[in-house]
């Protein structure tokens, strides 16, 4: 009597393990892509708020770069980091001094501002 497996059984099994493979990466998947989204909002909120101290700072004038918050004579950021995609956050300051209009956001993962990936912190995890 022989003992060991047969070819259908052994493909059998190699099959059943690439499904259960292949679920497990696509959950993993988007777990990453929310986790990514969710850390670059909270870097956002964090930026925003650094601003916002420092027009309080600074008779209402906004900083002109995110470098401005790490290299003042007051450091309101110990660092700007990249967002989670690699990519440096865009900031734009205000048009009008007298203005809170700045905008502050993240490209998304292609790291093209402007389109459906970008992240700001009113957009949404889809």
């Amino acid at each position: 009597m022989n003992k060991g497996f047969t070819l259908i059984e052994l493909i059998l099994v190699t099959v059943i393990i690439g499904i259960l493979a292949g679920m497990v990466v696509t959950t993993y998947g988007g777990r990453v892509r929310e986790a990514q989204i969710r850390a670059a909002k909270g870097d956002i909120m964090s930026y925003l708020n650094a601003v916002d101290l420092y027009a309080l700072d600074n008779n209402d004038k906004y900083p002109q770069t995110l470098e401005d918050l790490v290299t003042g004579s007051r450091r309101y950021v110990r660092e700007i980091r990249p967002d989670p995609w690699g990519n440096p956050y865009i900031y734009r300051p205000p048009s009008d001094p007298k203005k809170a209009d700045y905008v502050l956001f993240s490209a998304g993962p292609d790291g093209i501002p402007g389109n459906e990936d970008d992240v700001t912190t009113t957009s949404t995890a889809d």
